[in-house]
């Protein structure tokens, strides 16, 4: 057990690409290849620096271009790579330590990095410092580690305090992807809600549409039965598909009608225009089922005869435009009860609001003659994923 945890965590801190390639959030010029190349190019830059220096001001002694380079860019090569070693396996305390942290841990590191930097700079170059008689290694090092320590203390803190821009980089986008992630599962939740709330609502009152039947048409209610049976049977398919093509939905419809005209036998005039162009056009699911029942509940069914529901869809420039208009008595007719009013708009107009914000509207209003007339308005979007695509439904 303790071989298998011990190879766990060493697996876990494995200095590994595929490591790297799985982290949430890694800056890009934090990975290792351009990480150490920039330190690297870093240090081509001070040498030209340093060389147009010599070139103009200093003649001690000749040191050529390419001695220049390999110093300056094997310097910062290998503070490139202590650099980076440094963030991969202590970056989280970087990123949390305070002052008495930096004092204790990280100011001995950091004495600790310049020397090893130093000792391997030191021993790459053995002619190095020119112009000097020759100094056994440890005297050498003595003797960089003397001019060049303060520098070498400045490159490491500026690393250090870069990493930890870093990680408060790093911190503000989690905060960010997590506030993101909690807003979409609660419109999520929101969204379940209002179908759960849909549903019933729906079963409630085409169930007692088939209980008025069955006392005076035993097989109008078997028919408008096995409908509704399709119905629910469409409704487990589409699942928590949200957004479903409006042919779909024309097809939920169609049936919904056809129960409707079976309870209301034949006193409502039906009537659909679809643009064909916008058949395919995605819409969120169940969206105008709840207006169609608000028409008949509100309208068509305190009609004797005559009534006219029509529904018609079109698009104008990008914006889809869904109506349901109905005869009946108006929105304010006499002796009209409030109980249960408005449920099913009240869910289109939210379900809409989270779907598409301030870019879609629902209107009601009544119109000469006592019709009453729901428009939506929303964005005309087709399909892009292949779940949205279809249900299997629709034409």
């Amino acid at each position: 057990m303790l071989r298998q945890a011990s190879n766990r965590k060493s697996r876990n801190t494995a200095l590994t690409f595929a490591r790297w390639k799985h982290e949430i959030y890694k800056p890009v010029w934090m990975h290792p290849l351009i990480f150490i190349s920039g330190a690297t190019a870093l240090g081509f830059l001070f040498a030209l620096q340093d060389w147009n220096s010599r070139m103009r001001f200093w003649n001690e002694y000749k040191i050529t271009l390419s001695l220049l380079l390999k110093a300056w860019g094997a310097q910062y090569f290998i503070w490139g790579v202590l650099c980076w070693l440094l963030w991969w396996t202590l970056r989280s305390k970087i990123y949390t330590a305070n002052l008495k942290t930096m004092l204790v841990v990280f100011f001995p590191l950091s004495l600790l990095a310049c020397v090893v930097e130093e000792m391997i700079w030191v021993a790459l170059f053995p002619h190095l410092p020119m112009g000097k008689p020759f100094m056994p290694f440890w005297q050498r090092l003595s003797f960089h580690l003397d001019a060049e320590l303060i520098d070498s203390l400045v490159l490491f803190w500026s690393a250090f305090f870069l990493f930890r821009g870093i990680g408060y980089y790093q911190r503000y986008r989690e905060k960010e992807r997590m506030a993101t992630q909690l807003q979409s599962q609660l419109v999520q939740a929101q969204m379940r809600a209002l179908r759960m709330q849909l549903n019933p609502h729906f079963l409630f009152n085409t169930m007692n549409g088939i209980s008025s039947l069955m006392r005076t048409d035993i097989a109008a209610a078997d028919l408008m039965l096995e409908q509704l049976s399709r119905l629910l049977r469409i409704t487990l398919h589409r699942g928590e598909a949200q957004f479903i093509p409006l042919s779909d939905e024309m097809e939920f419809i169609e049936m919904y009608l056809a129960m409707q005209d079976r309870r209301y036998a034949g006193r409502v005039h039906q009537k659909m225009s679809i643009d064909p162009s916008v058949h395919d056009a995605i819409v969120p699911t169940m969206i105008l089922q709840p207006i169609v029942e608000n028409a008949y509940a509100h309208g068509l069914s305190r009609l004797s005869a005559n009534g006219v529901l029509s529904i018609e869809a079109e698009s104008e420039d990008s914006v889809l435009h869904l109506s349901v208009t109905n005869t009946g008595l108006g929105l304010h007719p006499p002796n009209r009860s409030s109980s249960g009013n408005g449920v099913g708009l009240t869910n289109v107009q939210d379900r809409l609001r989270m779907h598409y914000g301030d870019d879609q509207s629902l209107t009601i209003a009544e119109l000469e003659g006592g019709l009453v007339q729901v428009v939506i308005r929303l964005p005309l979007r087709f399909a892009t994923r292949p779940t949205e695509q279809t249900t299997g439904y629709g034409v």
